[in-house]
């Protein structure tokens, strides 16, 4: 039998499932690993071969620790609910549940089109997974738990004191006997002082207010990322340039009242628990960055003739308070619009909308353009008493710091350029250092002047006396601060979890974890209502019974027993938050996970995934981990202990040339000798993978090109080839069932291997695959004989020889796979059944333990060739082979003989033997006889296993 893998590989697919070869189990004797991927969102255009890299890497690594012994849990499910499915069922009328099922498990969408269904392809490529944990956060059975995490963090609040997370029920207790004058807790800035009597007094109303200040989660109002377009707030992270990521709408800043997260209680924790994660550096840098937290003062700045609040600043520098020469605020800052004079209103008002447009990330990087208002307004600076005119500029963020700037300009660069751009003053403050084209703005080497109680002071020293000034005379006080703010979890969507919450008197309540899940209602519109409502607000059945924990129709509110629930949903980060711990204990229906699971699996050893996350779903899902240890919950405050972030498999798209005003194309060769506009064309257009393009297949590809013409060179059309981002829009995008059906799953998942480090971006090549199941049908070829290639393994004993190449692919392939190096594993078993096919190896004591070493890269192929070798089990429960230093450790030498320095002959000997014996074996071989004559040698130098010389 010949290898073919459309045989071969469907039998054992079929065969994981159905024996359910990689299920774990929660408790086992043997040590545990767990192993995670990314959440996929399954979206209708499935795989492509890009995408399959890290499972497979991560496939390769599951089944090693099994071989070794570990009880694995290697689990996939599917970040389900989310914008892009709803976008989708807008556009073609169908209902996101039934495009999503579609998506993942296969079918025929509403168009006719055929969708494979993202696990029907990784199950094609014959990833092993343990299917029966499998979850959908889309599904009631999960996103009850993703409520009832919801719930938790609402009960709570975050106690300085202890540094955790308490519940809202101690707190509750406190003010009851003492007030809050004493409470040390994470809480909104406007906080009043109240007595425990005047508490007691309050009203329900009153009180469930105050607690709203202190919850873990709470509703605020906030400067939200609005897309009118798709009807709904997104994160920093989905605008680009001022647009959604998701349709490329016009995305605007403006103020909602949202759901928010109180993420910012737990940023130094997210940011020193960083120090012990093995994860990339990178990913590392990104969160410190995004969490940004600084060391300096705040201080305060009144206001000429305005008897409102003061303007608050934070900064890094008090020891420049000196060097203040103007004030800005962000354009979205509060006082803006109180504080602006008539006289400049008109064009604040202009400029405040047109920053409005502007995504954060725009202002941030763009440090060419500077713009900018004056308000009219005047601030105190609190040493001096001078007059300080205050801007809105939009390089000051409102999301920052408190969106207020001291403007120095000798020592900030913007601050620089603002001020030399509208001709603001510009102190300096720095003795002896130029400013005339730049800001001084290093920390340390200066001695500061015109800085009043500062004057000679280096940065250190005033900065330690500068926030004493300010602390003395109540003007400030030395603060650290973050750059991290809550994290917005509101989205005006239909497709995502309901937030368990009724109003009461306008104040949230939460519907107890009895009634859970509250389940997505059904409505005739996904777009938002007439009124400006989110979808939910469609719903004639949502309004919660507080008397049956039951959810009621509308028309049945009467707001005393039965009041409306939240119309916003969660957003698409809500489930991705806490999916590794539901893969514990995937069927439990009492808890979110049990006890007893969570304690044996603890936390996921190797998480495998894109860098794209690293500041959304890595820092929120860090955040909910702490939040459910301080709850107890969870035994660690830490989930994922390692992170891998695998690189891109970039497309090798193909280019056609139109020559300019025609619709005649030129091939590439000759594409110089005329005026041409290059065109991506699909790159399975080309013939057997290559650069020539079928060009009667591109005839029909689309009507425009029917009627094409074409200039050949030798007879052929040759593309142009680039390497670009894998992307359907760049038509180079290559779906993995069509690789498995040609070269079989096996092909491609040492292909996509052998490419390079695993962690790195690289090019795809087509044709590369034919040497990868060349080399299949070779390794096939050492467990057959013959034309027919027959079965043929014999129980002889191997030679030393052959135990060498066994021994060396053990040591080479384990050391590899704990380094990650997959791709250097793959070119180790080239050489292994290169060096085996010379040797005419047929032993099983070889070819047994060499199935077991190249099952984890391509599994199929050993799992035919185990049960060919007799074996009724799977070959993922054997043992992985034991290397021994033995077989690679030499038992004899071949000497170079020389003679006055000139090797004349080799002489293998046993390296056992001593400088005597070695001579007396030498001086009596023929050949040295024979060099000698009738000479006698001046001097016999032997070096034994090293060299043998013999002079004179």
């Amino acid at each position: 039998m010949q290898y073919n893998p459309n045989e071969i590989e469907p039998k054992w697919q079929k065969f994981w499932i159905e024996e359910k070869t990689f299920k774990a189990e929660n408790q086992s004797e043997k040590p545990k690993f767990y192993v995670l991927d990314m959440f996929p969102y399954p979206s209708g255009a499935g795989l492509h071969v890009g995408h399959p890299l890290g499972y497979i890497a991560s496939d390769i690594y599951s089944r090693y620790k099994k071989l070794k012994g570990f009880n694995v849990l290697h689990p996939m499910g599917y970040d389900s609910f989310g914008l892009p499915a709803e976008q989708y069922a807008i556009q073609t009328g169908q209902h996101p549940a039934i495009t999503t099922t579609t998506n993942i498990e296969g079918g025929v969408d509403k168009q006719g089109n055929v969708i494979a269904g993202y696990e029907n392809q990784m199950k094609k490529i014959g990833l092993g997974y343990d299917w029966d944990r499998e979850i959908r956060t889309s599904e009631p059975e999960y996103y009850k738990w993703t409520q009832w995490i919801f719930n938790q963090l609402f009960d709570s609040y975050y106690d300085n004191s202890t540094d955790k997370a308490e519940s809202i029920s101690k707190l509750v207790e406190t003010f009851k006997t003492e007030g809050n004058a004493n409470v040390n807790a994470v809480a909104d800035d406007d906080i009043e002082i109240f007595t425990a009597e005047q508490w007691n007094a309050y009203s329900e109303k009153e009180q469930q207010a105050i607690l709203l200040k202190y919850r873990l989660t709470f509703l605020a109002e906030a400067e939200v990322n609005w897309c009118p377009d798709l009807g709904t707030v997104l994160a920093n992270d989905e605008v680009i340039n001022g647009l959604s990521e998701r349709g490329g709408f016009p995305v605007v800043r403006k103020k909602m009242t949202q759901w928010m997260m109180r993420i910012t209680a737990y940023a130094d924790r997210l940011l020193t628990g960083l120090d012990k994660l093995d994860w990339p550096d990178p990913i590392k840098e990104s969160q410190k960055n995004w969490i940004g937290k600084s060391t300096g003062a705040s201080i305060e700045f009144q206001i000429s003739n305005f008897d409102g609040d003061k303007i608050e600043v934070f900064t890094t520098r008090p020891d420049t308070v000196f060097g203040v020469s103007y004030v800005t605020l962000a354009p979205e800052h509060p006082l803006v619009s109180q504080i602006t004079t008539a006289e400049h209103k008109a064009k604040v008002d202009a400029y405040v909308d047109y920053t409005s447009k502007r995504s954060e990330r725009d202002r941030l990087a763009d440090a060419k353009n500077i713009t900018g208002e004056f308000t009219g307004a005047y601030a105190i600076h609190p040493f001096t008493g001078k007059q300080l005119p205050i801007w809105i500029g939009d390089y000051v963020l409102a999301s920052y710091g408190t969106g207020a700037v001291m403007a120095v300009p000798a020592g900030d660069e913007r601050d620089f350029a603002f001020a030399n751009h509208f001709d603001l003053p510009i102190i300096n403050i720095f003795k002896g250092k130029d400013i005339s084209e730049a800001a001084f703005t290093e920390k340390g080497g200066f001695e500061l002047q015109d800085s009043d109680f500062l004057n000679g002071l280096d940065y250190k020293q005033a900065v330690a006396k500068a926030i004493e000034a300010l602390e003395e005379k109540g003007f400030g006080q030395g603060k650290t601060n973050f750059r991290l703010r809550e994290a917005v979890f509101s989205r005006q969507r239909y497709w995502g979890e309901p937030v368990p919450v009724y109003f009461k008197d306008e104040m949230p309540y939460t519907i107890p974890t009895a009634a859970l899940p509250i389940i997505l209602p059904e409505v005739d519109e996904y777009l938002p209502t007439k009124d400006g409502e989110p979808p939910l607000g469609r719903a004639t059945k949502w309004a919660f019974d507080t008397t049956t924990n039951e959810v009621v129709d509308n028309s049945l509110i009467n707001n005393e027993t039965i009041f409306p629930i939240e119309l916003n949903t969660m957003p698409g980060w809500a489930g991705s938050s806490w999916y590794w711990l539901r893969y514990m204990d995937a069927k439990n229906d009492n808890e979110f996970v049990s006890k007893e699971a969570v304690d044996y699996w603890q936390n996921v050893d190797l998480y495998m995934g894109g860098s794209e996350h690293a500041t959304g779903h890595l820092l929120y899902s860090r955040f909910w981990q702490k939040f459910l240890f301080d709850k107890g919950f969870v035994p660690t405050d830490e989930y994922a202990k390692k992170l891998i972030n695998q690189g891109m498999i970039l497309g090798m798209s193909a280019f056609a040339y139109r020559i300019n005003g025609t619709n005649t194309f030129v091939s590439k060769g000759l594409k110089d000798q005329h005026e041409t506009t290059p065109i991506h064309v699909d790159v399975n257009m080309l013939k057997d993978g290559g650069d020539e393009l079928d060009t009667e297949k591109f005839k029909t590809w689309r009507e425009d090109y029917a009627t094409a013409e074409f200039i050949l060179e030798d007879g052929k059309y040759i593309t142009g080839r680039e390497v670009e981002k894998m992307s359907k829009s760049k038509f180079n995008v290559l779906n993995p069932d069509d690789i498995c059906n040609q070269y079989g799953a096996d092909s491609l998942r040492l292909y996509e291997m052998f490419l390079g480090p695993v962690e790195q971006s690289k090019p795809w090549n087509t044709q590369g695959l034919s040497g990868v199941y060349s080399f299949l049908k070779k390794f096939w070829r050492l467990y057959h004989s013959g034309a027919e290639e027959t079965f043929f393994v014999t129980e002889d004993e191997p030679t030393k020889e052959e135990m060498k190449v066994l021994h060396q692919t053990i040591k080479k392939v384990d050391e590899d796979v704990n380094n990650f190096s997959f791709n250097t594993s793959v070119s180790t078993f080239m050489i292994a059944a290169n060096e085996l096919g010379k040797l005419k190896t047929t032993k099983r004591a070889i070819l047994e333990p060499l199935a077991i070493i190249i099952s984890p890269y391509a599994p199929h192929i050993a799992e035919e060739l185990w049960s060919k070798l007799g074996h009724e089990t799977s070959i993922a429960h054997a043992d992985f082979p034991v290397f021994e230093e033995k077989w690679l450790v030499a038992d004899a030498k071949e000497y170079p003989v020389s003679f006055n320095g000139k090797m004349k002959f080799l002489l293998e000997l046993p390296l056992s033997l001593s400088k005597d014996e070695i001579q007396e074996i030498v001086m009596n071989d023929e050949r040295t006889i024979k060099q000698l004559g009738d000479r006698t040698p001046k001097n016999i130098i032997i070096v034994p296993g090293k060299i043998i010389n013999i002079v004179g």
